[in-house]
């Protein structure tokens, strides 16, 4: 239940001192004042073609240093070949894979999306930050020991041998169709950025983008999407760090923006109400926060394909550590930077005058305002945008071709693949889906805010695939055919909630209470939009009916995985009376479950790995 009106509560008077803002545009209309803080100059565009150049020559310096090394050798250039190009010959540095990582877990979904959070909805979010903390005791004591020890290139390759061939290629799939879903998400936020600051087409940059991502990705393989990150990051830190610097100053100071957002009702104590159908509170946040952290940090082939690359465990736990303080880090200068959004606009609401055509352009328009006057730093804050975005895009394309190459095509081929297909079909997978990205950013544009589209979109498959993993590593009575009973269950329990979800948000049922926000201070001229704020419900308006699709998006990933692996735990019940299937003669191996289940596992015969890779190897397994 909720009821609408203006957004005009609690209006804050019009501070005569405020430096910048909208206090400085006298005279102009909207449009006009759009068109002038659209002054991307050259030095912004020379910086901005720098930072796409150089991506160019990282690929171009690794992909010939492979080239070299893999000519003169004279033995096993094959697989050798594969393994530098996916997985870097597994002897990468602790610290770029680690700056790697939070590069793929920024993108530009992040640093746009979290900042648009805080100004529309207030500080609750932040709190997730209890989920990451939470999600990295899951992967130092549970799945980094696993993969580790199997010493595997794609992470799907744990299905097959914990299940068989028929799981790993169901993980694979579900992981595909969920870097289809994700990619061009990426690629359409830092082309709205451009756009809000050059005026430039998001059609005409994305794909030019796109072919120097591609270009770089193909050629140099992990390597050069590793050391492309660590300079990437760089940018997009410093670049951060510079607007927040730089528009805490504009505002008036740190104590101007605290005001503000008190006054703007921006500050969010924890919210422990415990209904699951409130979009954000702290529960929410911890419980399904930890369990969407997990799935995309623990059993998503772009991350755990870095931590492979490591050359020990020890490396990768240290790995892992870098990688929770480089997040909290970023996540935390995103949630300030919401804060200084607000405090720039705080009686002057850019969405409600057109001044920003959508939310995810709030950042941009506020680095334009602040960096604008300085020849190259707004370019440098757009290169960093797009340094999140190509790493994030780069990580996946190189995940997706390790998927082809490791899970399509060599456990369905009689004969080993030849040197020159190994390099072709790595390189033709990155250009088609690169392609597909692109493709699919009209489908974006018309879909709402990035950060809670990316946490919709992406459950429908990755929670499904996430509880494989959890079947696989903590009940070793479930066998494939249990799995893939419980995995139809999940994806039809989430296509349903996600789609319902959908409609509802799309007809109106669906409303989400945002934060106050004001035109009062106005010093422009603008056709006031038909933007209204949702309050919290009250006891009026029109009642809706709550059901399972109205759950908060944060726990889509908790019930993905959760429904496949208590459905796949029942038929393995089931399965014990009817079919006479004795639990206790499923031949795992300890290796592949968690560590702490190893410790109780006891089964009646026990199977080494190797001699399940040497089954597969040996015998054609029917579909």
């Amino acid at each position: 239940m909720s009821t609408e009106g203006p957004a005009t509560l609690n209006p804050i008077s019009m501070d005569s001192s405020d430096p910048m803002g909208t206090n400085g545009h006298h005279g102009q209309n909207v449009d006009e004042l759009s068109r002038s803080l659209q002054r991307f100059n050259w030095p912004d565009y020379l910086v901005f073609v720098l930072m796409l150049v150089s991506c160019i020559f990282i690929g171009i310096y690794f992909g010939y240093k492979d080239h070299q090394k893999h000519k003169n050798r004279k033995t096993a250039r094959r697989d050798s070949e594969a393994l530098d190009y996916l997985v870097g010959g597994r002897k990468m540095k602790i610290f770029p894979v680690a700056v790697s990582l939070v590069a793929s877990w920024i993108s530009g979904i992040s640093l746009l999306g979290t900042s648009t959070e805080i100004y529309v909805y207030g500080t609750q979010y932040c709190y997730i930050v209890f989920a990451v903390v939470l999600m990295g005791f899951a992967m130092h004591y549970i799945f980094l020991p696993v993969f580790h020890d199997l010493q595997i290139t794609s992470a799907y390759e744990y299905l097959q041998l914990r299940f068989d061939k028929r799981m790993r290629l169901i993980g694979s799939i579900l992981f595909t169709m969920a870097s289809i879903l994700w990619l061009p998400i990426v690629v359409y936020v830092p082309a709205l950025a451009f756009n809000q600051v050059s005026g430039v087409n998001i059609h005409v940059i994305t794909p030019i983008v796109c072919l120097v991502c591609i270009f770089y990705t193909s050629v140099g393989g992990l390597k050069a999407v590793v050391w492309t990150d660590v300079i990437q990051t760089s940018i997009m830190v410093g670049a951060m760090i510079i607007v927040i610097i730089k528009g805490t100053m504009d505002v008036g100071g740190l104590s101007v923006v605290i005001e503000r957002n008190s006054l703007g009702q921006r500050f969010d104590k924890p919210d422990f109400n415990l209904d699951p159908t409130e979009r954000n509170t702290f529960w929410n946040l911890f419980i399904g926060g930890t369990f969407f952290w997990t799935s995309t940090n623990a059993t998503n082939q772009n991350m755990i394909q870095r931590y492979l690359s490591l050359p020990s465990l020890r490396s990768a736990r240290k790995a892992l550590v870098l990688f929770l303080v480089g997040t909290t880090a970023v996540l935390s200068l995103c949630c300030y930077n919401g804060l200084l959004i607000y405090a720039m606009y705080h009686d002057c609401d850019p969405l409600s005058t057109g001044l920003a055509k959508a939310k995810d352009q709030l950042v941009p328009l506020l680095v334009m305002e602040v960096l604008a006057i300085y020849p190259g730093l707004a370019g440098l804050f757009v290169a960093g945008i797009f340094s999140a975005a190509l790493s994030s895009l780069s990580t996946a394309l190189n995940s997706l071709s390790a998927i082809v190459l490791e899970d399509f095509c060599k456990p369905f081929v009689k004969r080993p693949l030849s040197e020159i297909q190994v390099r072709y079909l790595m390189r033709v997978t990155v250009l088609i889906f690169g392609a597909l990205a692109v493709v699919l950013v009209m489908v974006v544009e018309k879909m709402g805010a990035v950060l809670q589209l990316s946490m919709s979109l992406g459950p429908v498959t990755l929670g499904p695939l996430f509880g494989l993993f959890v079947m696989g590593m903590f009940f070793p009575r479930i066998n494939g055919t249990c799995a893939i009973i419980g995995t139809i269950g999940g994806l039809a329990t989430m296509s349903y909630i996600v789609i319902r979800s959908q409609i509802s948000i799309a007809l109106g049922e669906m409303v989400f209470a945002e934060k106050p926000v004001t035109v009062e201070g106005c010093a422009y001229d603008f056709t006031p939009l038909n933007r209204t704020v949702s309050f919290p419900p009250d006891g009026s308006g029109t009642h809706v009916e709550k059901s399972l699709h109205h759950v908060s998006f944060l726990y889509y990933t908790l019930i993905g995985s959760m429904v496949p692996t208590i459905i796949g735990y029942l038929s393995s019940v089931v399965m014990s009376f009817t079919v006479g299937m004795n639990p206790e003669e499923q031949h795992v191996d300890p290796q592949l479950l968690a560590p702490f289940i190893q410790k109780y596992y006891q089964p009646s015969k026990v199977r080494n790995v190797t001699e399940v890779i040497h089954e597969f190897e040996t015998k054609d397994i029917q579909l």
